[in-house]
């Protein structure tokens, strides 16, 4: 059994912390965008219960500690029987960019699986599974448009207008453990609003654009971030923020057409003009 889907990256429209819990992890408000940039991942399925894993950038673990890798040991569990898997990645989502890439990985994964062993879970089974993997997984199994809250694995759908973005991967990362201990140092107040932004969504570009917020932008407090934000603005987007942790930036177009013209203006090495799905 083996089958072939594309895996797609997220950016983040709004993202808040709103608090630490007892256990160490903190609370969110976000609004999470599928966008048209993907990997490739490759499956081939038996009876087995091997698991192997490639991918053509060196820097990805192939071992359990992929996300995808996980998944087939985390879904045979759930099936109760086992299953092995080849898994072949091709990436072309940035990596430590911010942008849902190993998670989108694992929630293809199990997706396909699901699909080759005939539907054994539910779509609600599925994304409660995925939760298990990572706080981004249940969304990019959904994908569209999701506002997200407790820890990121309270998700409801949201209506929002059609987008379009340029992507910036700059030739550094940031870093998230580092971020989440400076909000535990000094937490920054919720940013309020965040309900009227929803409600705004559906309402056009340049209202999903005038919203656009991301709190690790203040805890990195980066000028190389704003320096991008900047040059994207320069170039006609709508608005523009970081996206997850970073360190990818996007800037917000009404269309397609708009966004490759200003891609083209803007002299990083690694630039996408995508839609948004």
């Amino acid at each position: 059994m083996n089958s072939k889907v594309k895996a797609y990256a997220k950016i983040n429209l709004w993202l808040d912390i709103t608090g630490r819990r007892a256990d160490g992890y903190h609370t969110l408000n976000t609004v999470m965008r599928r966008i048209g940039l993907y990997d490739d991942i490759e499956v081939s399925a038996d009876d087995t219960g091997n698991i192997t894993l490639e991918c053509d950038e060196p820097a990805v673990p192939c071992d359990e500690r992929n996300i995808a890798f996980k998944a087939v040991r985390a879904f045979s569990e759930r099936i109760g029987k086992p299953v092995g898997a080849h898994i072949r990645i091709t990436k072309r989502i940035p990596l430590e960019a911010g942008l849902g890439g190993s998670s989108t990985d694992g929630a293809a994964v199990l997706c396909v699986l699901n699909e080759l062993y005939g539907k054994p879970l539910t779509m609600a089974e599925l994304c409660s599974l995925g939760a298990s993997l990572g706080a981004d997984v249940p969304f990019c199994i959904v994908g569209g448009t999701s506002v997200c809250t407790g820890i990121g694995d309270i998700m409801r759908s949201a209506d929002c207008a059609d987008i379009a973005a340029v992507l910036i991967k700059p030739d550094f990362s940031c870093s998230t453990a580092e971020a989440y201990h400076r909000y535990d140092e000094a937490p920054v107040a919720e940013k309020p609003g965040f309900r009227e932004y929803i409600k705004s969504l559906g309402q056009g570009a340049e209202a999903v654009a005038g919203g656009l917020y991301n709190v690790f932008e203040m805890l990195y407090a980066d000028e190389r971030i704003e320096h991008i934000k900047r040059d994207l603005l320069e170039s006609g987007a709508l608005g523009a923020a970081m996206t997850g942790s970073g360190s990818a930036v996007y800037g917000v177009f009404r269309n397609i057409e708009e966004a490759r013209k200003a891609a083209e203006k803007l002299g990083y090495e690694r630039k996408f003009a995508v839609n948004a799905i």
